[in-house]
């Protein structure tokens, strides 16, 4: 969904904010997208490693058990001149919660898995019809545009 150059933007966008510990990261980046996305460890921590040899960030305590970083005058400036795109991705990320949000809505919930149910029922079938392969591609074909038209 993101790229590593996007996840560090991120990071500094909430370093920005706060001290945070790379697990105070990750989370602050779900909660944008409520769950709908998040960073897994294997992406945050090296992240973090590169941004502290970019200078761009700093630890705040070196003998705390768990590593916190602040935002070095680098990463103040890579910010302000990535102001544009950090909109972009928080936009983004927030538009996924919007997606959440409608998409619990229980009349959509129940349409969505009535559409999944039937698709997946048709298409498990061992010998389906050229015919009706068409029909099923016409079908979703035609509901995605009502949808998109809507």
């Amino acid at each position: 969904m993101l790229d590593a150059s996007d996840i560090r933007l991120l990071m500094l966008h909430f370093l920005a904010q706060n001290d945070a510990h790379g697990y105070e990261l990750i989370k602050s980046i779900e909660e944008l997208s409520k769950g709908e996305y998040s960073p897994s460890p294997g992406i945050i921590y090296p992240n973090l490693t590169l941004l502290e040899e970019m200078d761009a960030i700093r630890v705040v305590d070196a003998q705390a058990s768990r590593k916190a970083y602040t935002l070095n005058e680098a990463g103040r400036a890579l910010l302000a001149e990535q102001q544009a795109h950090i909109q972009h991705l928080t936009e983004r990320l927030a538009s996924l919660a919007v997606l959440v949000n409608n998409r619990s809505i229980p009349d959509v919930d129940q349409a969505i898995y009535r559409m999944r149910t039937a698709l997946n029922s048709r298409l498990s079938q061992e010998n389906i019809s050229t015919e009706a392969l068409e029909q099923i591609v016409d079908a979703l074909n035609s509901a995605a545009e009502k949808i998109a038209n809507s």
